[in-house]
């Protein structure tokens, strides 16, 4: 699935993802892929994950890792 980051507290170690469906799922800071742990977590970071339903019925997701998406090529300027 791909979804983004709404927040991250790094001192209680988890966050909430929103699904590209709109749904909202809690993630902990030990479901990041090695190597995907952002040092900065920001709001609105792509992501890729999988969704899975704990024990206690929340859906959590696992396996996160950060898309790194090529930023759009800029229009070039015409010379008159």
């Amino acid at each position: 699935m791909r979804g983004e980051l709404i927040w991250f507290n790094r001192e209680k170690r988890h966050g909430f993802i929103r699904t590209e469906d709109g749904e909202r799922l809690r993630v902990e800071e030990s479901s990041f892929e090695p190597g995907h742990v952002l040092g900065e977590r920001r709001a609105g970071t792509p992501l890729m994950f999988e969704r899975e339903t704990r024990i206690d019925s929340v859906p959590c997701a696992v396996r996160v890792s950060v898309v790194a998406e090529v930023a759009p090529r800029r229009a070039r300027r015409r010379s008159r």
